[in-house]
């Protein structure tokens, strides 16, 4: 199977017809995964469903024209981009609608929708602190985008970005403090 995924990559950058819908196709399962793990993990509490995301994840892919790799993990972590920026875009979207967006307001008088909807603020402020560190730290940022939303082991991220694991350990953790101190502060 690696071989016909990185087979339709380099179709879908050769512009061949109908290999983005074949290459959906062929990697949809794993897709589902991918999804499934991103919509359980963390309190990601949003409107999406699985489908839903990979559906939209895929919509953002034929968007997105050419693939910069053939490899099948860079295929995924891309993948796994795209469904961050759909479950962003989606609490965003909700978070919009909650404050204002056309309706006619009415105040209650109790605090159970406050707890609704922290864990939507939680997963927008790991965004920012994300947008944050690949600013400092692009090789930080992408460590943790492999690992937290593609669920990659320590070893798939050393083979993916050509490090020794030992490497990915230490980027792990100094990702996880800066992390932490940016979600602290």
């Amino acid at each position: 199977m690696d071989g016909d995924i990185g087979d339709l990559i380099r179709q879908v950058n050769a512009k061949v017809p109908g290999a983005q819908d074949a290459l959906f196709a062929a990697a949809y399962s794993e897709l589902r995964k991918l999804a499934q793990a991103r919509l359980r993990d963390g309190g990601r509490n949003t409107v999406l469903d699985t489908t839903a995301l990979v559906h939209e994840s895929y919509l953002r892919f034929i968007k997105g024209g050419q693939l910069q790799s053939e490899q099948r993990r860079a295929f995924f972590a891309y993948a796994s981009q795209a469904m961050r920026s759909v479950i962003i875009d989606a609490v965003r979207e909700r978070q919009a609608d909650r404050r204002g967006g056309g309706v006619t307001v009415l105040t209650l008088n109790t605090t159970l929708g406050e707890s609704l909807y922290q864990g939507e603020e939680e997963v927008l402020r790991v965004h920012e602190a994300l947008d944050a560190l690949a600013q400092a730290e692009p090789r930080l940022a992408k460590v943790v985008e492999m690992r937290y939303f593609a669920g990659y082991s320590e070893a798939e991220i050393a083979g993916a970005l050509q490090l020794t694991e030992r490497t990915v350990r230490r980027d792990w953790e100094k990702a996880r403090l800066l992390l932490g101190a940016m979600l602290s502060a």
